[in-house]
């Protein structure tokens, strides 16, 4: 019912696809890793994801001090006991996302509904873990979630066909259409965005990602283009997701002994390097997915072998405009 899909707007992510498989792959060369380095990243992208995915849904508590609360105990003067809970619930699901991963695992609506319940454990306990009942509606989304009554049965629908996969989908590509049809089912009535961006995760992770985080910043990026896979069209929100993993696997990368590729703003890149073309355009290059490159906060690093590699690699790119493209047409 649900699953009607026309994917051809992601064929041009294959490359990006084929990158991102290769880091995974080049990670797996350099483990195993020193035991204090997989703790202080784990650490570091646990606290990463807690921040930005509670950030999304409107918690105030900045990344220092969602620190605080989790790793010093600290409680924050001004913030209200809800963001506390908030924090202390999104790290408990973690832990429990982590004790359910490994390579055979297959998802089950019981590990969707015990998430939930974590996330919202004393903040709402008695809808935590629980279908909602009733109908809802998203203020800014361009649908209507269906009918409560609907909910139970399309759930099993959308575990039976990410475990099934009768498209033969990517990993990549499987956690995007499961992450958009789990936002559109809505099948709680808070706590909904959290619980679906840790369940992605979990079909990620069980095929050796890190866990793609998708970032505050990003958060009206991420609002659009869920609204543009409810009409169909999901290049948006795969474009979104690789970026996300891409700068989880470049984290990882960066940690390995070996590694040396140096990632750098893409405007000191085009300041020091023959670059045929301005920082705009590497910009967009970057945010299209057409080189290696991450965001840190609002910017965007890349590394000197990647610009290199796609002038070589494109036989246009002498030829390629100084000016990116209309944002709107991204």
């Amino acid at each position: 019912m649900m699953f009607n899909l026309e994917l051809s707007d992601i064929n041009e992510l294959q490359p990006v696809f084929d990158r991102l498989l290769a880091k995974r792959d080049q990670i797996n060369r350099f483990r195993p890793l020193p035991e204090s380095v997989l703790r202080k990243i784990k650490e570091g992208l646990n606290l990463e994801w807690t921040y930005n995915s509670n950030s999304i849904e409107g918690n105030t508590l900045n990344l220092r001090e969602t620190q605080l609360i989790l790793q010093e105990g600290i409680t924050i003067k001004g913030k209200s006991l809800r963001e506390h809970f908030e924090a202390h619930n999104h790290e408990k699901a973690i832990n429990y996302l982590y004790s359910l991963v490994n390579p055979e695992y297959a998802m089950r609506s019981i590990d969707i509904l015990s998430l939930h319940g974590l996330v919202l454990r004393s903040i709402e306990d008695d809808f935590a873990g629980r279908i909602r009942n009733a109908g809802v509606r998203i203020v800014g989304a361009n649908f209507t979630p269906p009918n409560a009554k609907k909910v139970s049965d399309l759930l099993d629908e959308l575990v039976e066909f990410t475990n099934s996969n009768p498209l033969g989908l990517n990993d990549i590509v499987l956690s995007t259409i499961f992450h958009h049809k789990l936002v559109w089912i809505h099948p709680f009535f808070d706590g909904n965005g959290r619980t679906v961006r840790l369940a992605m995760n979990l079909l990620l992770m069980r095929s050796g990602f890190p866990p793609a985080i998708i970032l505050k910043n990003d958060r009206k990026k991420y609002y659009d283009a869920l609204n543009q896979a409810n009409k169909g069209q999901y290049h948006k929100l795969c474009l979104l997701m690789t970026q996300a993993l891409e700068r989880s696997l470049n984290i990882y990368l960066n940690a390995s002994p070996g590694y040396d590729r140096d990632y750098e703003p893409i405007t000191r890149i085009v300041m020091e390097e023959a670059v045929p073309y301005g920082a705009e355009y590497v910009s967009w290059l970057a945010r299209q997915g057409k080189i290696d490159a991450y965001k840190e906060g609002r910017n965007w690093l890349t590394t000197k072998e990647a610009v290199a590699d796609y002038v070589k690699n494109n036989k246009k790119a002498k030829g390629l405009p100084k000016k990116a493209p209309d944002r709107d047409h991204e």
